[in-house]
């Protein structure tokens, strides 16, 4: 009997190095305002991040300790926030291309077979492509 081979087997996992470096530098890129106006709620958080890290570099030449420290906690946590949106959707982006690049190598890879007979006495046919 024959056994067929496991699809599931060459799914890449979450925590690919391939998918992940990229996906890393991927989430510093897609900073750029100009990407980031497409989403209009992380184009706002971003915003915000910035004028945040405005205020806690003010803070810091004033010399006001308290609101620096506080204003710097919220500044990291928006970038925190910004970045890991965009490494998420960065992942996201490079399974789908790693998907996309396995289905269209399976098309070029898989053979179809016709059936001469309906009832199968007579065997299958190999059907080309044209």
């Amino acid at each position: 009997m024959k056994t067929r081979d496991n699809p599931r087997r060459n799914v890449r996992s979450l925590l690919d190095p391939a998918i992940i470096r990229p996906a890393i530098w991927d989430a510093f890129r897609k900073l750029d305002p100009r990407l980031m106006i497409r989403n209009p709620v992380m184009f706002v958080v971003e915003i915000v991040s910035v004028l945040t890290t405005i205020l806690y570099l003010r803070d810091l030449v004033t010399g006001e300790a308290g609101t620096a420290k506080f204003t710097f906690q919220i500044g990291l946590w928006l970038w925190i926030t910004l970045l890991f949106a965009n490494f998420a959707e960065a992942v996201a982006e490079g399974r789908g291309k790693a998907q996309a690049a396995t289905l269209r190598k399976a098309r070029t890879d898989t053979r179809a077979k016709r059936l001469i007979d309906p009832y199968g006495r007579s065997g299958m046919k190999d059907v080309v492509e044209g």
